[in-house]
């Protein structure tokens, strides 16, 4: 994509050094239809030319066809339940510690009960939907933001790169 760039910046330079240093004489360069409609429509296909190989790449970082762990997530109001669908019968609910349980150091509106366990350095499928309202699945420092909508499936796919407590946060106004 540089090297397309650079070939056309060359080319319009040099056009427009053309321009600088001779007179224009020929009136039939002055009124081309035919050189506008070229100059027109030969960028738009350079613009797609490049655009293309972009989005298949763009759809292949998110696609993973052999995820290590599944992880089913849906939002109820004020909770979310968790299915890890790759073993039997492993689900819980995840529900905000109140700030009167907190322990020192805990943080308000970020500590759970049950915390979600996740392997790193592979690759985890979250598939979210919704029970009741939309919702959104949020962990901002593994960079990841679904919206939860009921009668809908969404997929998103993570890895985390070092172990850790990472926080999910309510980050949308939820409701119908």
């Amino acid at each position: 994509t540089l090297m397309i760039v650079f070939l056309i910046s060359s080319l319009v330079l040099y056009i427009i050094s053309l321009m600088l240093t001779t007179e224009l004489t020929h009136t039939s360069t002055m009124d081309a239809q035919e050189v506008e409609t070229v100059w027109t429509i030969l960028p738009a296909v350079i613009l797609i030319l490049i655009a293309l190989p972009s989005l298949r790449i763009l759809y292949m970082m998110d696609e993973i066809t052999t995820p290590t762990l599944t992880l089913k997530t849906m939002g109820h109001q004020w909770y979310w339940s968790y299915e890890y669908t790759d073993y039997e019968n492993l689900c819980f609910d995840s529900y905000m510690t109140p700030p009167l349980e907190l322990d020192p150091g805990e943080l308000r509106l970020l500590e759970v009960d049950n915390r979600v366990v996740l392997p790193t350095e592979m690759s985890i499928r979250m598939l979210i939907s919704s029970e009741d309202v939309l919702h959104s699945w949020t962990v901002p420092s593994l960079g990841v933001k679904t919206d939860a909508i009921p009668g809908r499936l969404n997929q998103a796919t993570l890895m985390t790169s070092r172990p850790g407590i990472y926080y999910g946060q309510c980050s949308e106004i939820c409701g119908a």
